[in-house]
């Protein structure tokens, strides 16, 4: 695994990163770390959406390509869609910032690390980018509505939740 430096960025784009950056600081989804504790890190990068609003996205490239696959089943969407017209009324919730809910083992937290123009940090909670994340996110709503889901009514796709009523 190797330290790599941070993307080179215009200014516009490091202020995009620090607002970012500061933003889940302030959640304590991250938290900064010594220069002398490096042992994996990745660099941030913006994705810009149609709307003008960004995105802080990570790519740990290293660590999913030694990371074993969780196989645990997702959700169709067709199967999702199959239920629309048989509800007069559909409700649509999504998770904020769901994959930020879970804490990492701190025995993980080395391997989560990050490099920006403001310093090196590492995730505290499960970042986006991670290869078994989504997989990690299903079992954990599933479990959390596994008394409503099998009634039909109830749809939950990763950090989605759709109510047919």
């Amino acid at each position: 695994m190797l330290r790599r430096p941070p993307y080179p960025a215009s200014m516009q784009t490091r202020k995009e990163i620090e607002k970012h950056i500061k933003k889940i600081l302030d959640m304590n989804v991250i938290r900064m770390i010594g220069h002398n504790e490096i042992v994996e890190i990745t660099t941030p990068f913006l994705i810009t959406w149609h709307d003008g609003k960004s995105s802080l996205c990570e790519y740990f490239r290293a660590l999913n390509n030694y990371t074993k696959a969780d196989r645990y089943p997702m959700p169709k969407i067709p199967h999702a869609l199959d239920k629309l017209p048989k509800g007069k009324y559909i409700t649509k919730m999504d998770c904020m910032q769901g994959f930020h809910q879970n804490e990492v083992k701190p025995n993980f937290t080395k391997l989560l690390r990050i490099i920006c123009h403001m310093g090196i940090y590492e995730y505290t909670r499960m970042p986006y980018g991670i290869k078994n994340a989504p997989a990690h996110f299903q079992r954990m709503m599933d479990t959390t509505f596994q008394d409503e889901i099998p009634g039909g009514w109830m749809v939950v796709y990763i950090d989605d939740i759709i109510i047919y009523s």
